[in-house]
């Protein structure tokens, strides 16, 4: 299969080792995956923000730069960037008055997966261990992301895949269904009450004794990161790619507050 990869522009800046981990996983599973380079961001936030205008400019680069490309399906690591995709891009663009872009919009969402639903439910991918060869001896817990959870309903899929995973120890994270207090510009806006809400969660982490959070958006994974960071915890944050993608011949290695992907490469 053909795979196009929409890494999101949160990984692509900030986190492109994500991007490696999702590659490495389909291309182990025999499957090319492609870039199409016109891609940028998805107008999450600009939409939150009430920026229509500017989001449908960003809307039709993204349609035109997955129109123009030879793919059989897309795969984000991300549910916030799928669900903008789904719900968002084309109310955009009927909103400018381009019924067009906005059924090509839908046809492109209608092709473009999270990671874990392409894994599951189009490659059928139930058992890292045996399927990805994955290898991760450390203790996991999981935080859902609101959107993936709530939006998508992603269920279990992604936590799921994880506990398939050789060698770890998974530990389940109390209210998992709390959002983490991130919400794009909410922790900016309201920062009182997504300090708080952050908190909690940090708080929760501990309670497992898991010295790893894993999660499905980067952008989440970011903000508890950096609060538990701050709190001296020791706790880090890794997207549930890169535990997928860790193997006993090139594992994920874990050091402190900075993941670092495998073959030696700091992310420091």
């Amino acid at each position: 299969m053909r795979i196009a990869i929409f890494p999101t522009c949160i990984v692509d800046a900030m986190y492109p080792r994500v991007a490696e981990a999702t590659v490495r996983i389909l291309e182990r599973l025999g499957h090319e995956v492609v870039f199409p380079p016109q891609q940028t961001c998805c107008s999450q936030m600009h939409v939150n923000s009430g920026y229509f205008a500017d989001a449908y400019d960003i809307v039709r680069n993204h349609v035109e730069a997955f129109s123009d490309y030879d793919y059989d399906v897309a795969v984000a690591p991300s549910a916030s960037c799928v669900v903008s995709l789904q719900h968002q891009q084309p109310d955009i663009a009927r909103r400018a008055g381009d019924p067009a872009c906005a059924s090509a919009a839908e046809a492109i969402a209608g092709r473009t997966f999270e990671l874990s639903k392409l894994l599951i439910d189009v490659l059928g991918i139930t058992d890292a261990a045996a399927q990805l060869g994955s290898y991760f001896p450390h203790r996991v817990t999981f935080h859902s992301s609101c959107h993936g959870l709530r939006h998508m309903k992603l269920g279990t899929r992604q936590s799921d895949l994880l506990r398939t995973v050789a060698g770890i120890d998974y530990a389940e994270l109390p209210d998992l269904e709390e959002c983490c207090g991130f919400g794009g510009t909410f922790s900016f806006k309201n920062a009182g009450t997504s300090g708080a809400m952050t908190a909690d969660k940090v708080a929760a982490i501990q309670s497992t004794g898991a010295s790893i959070c894993a999660g499905g958006d980067v952008s989440c994974l970011m903000n508890i990161g950096g609060a538990a960071q701050k709190q001296k915890t020791g706790i880090t944050t890794v997207h549930f790619a890169e535990i997928l993608a860790s193997t006993r011949e090139n594992p994920l290695q874990v050091s402190g507050d900075v993941a670092v992907s495998g073959g030696g490469r700091s992310c420091a």
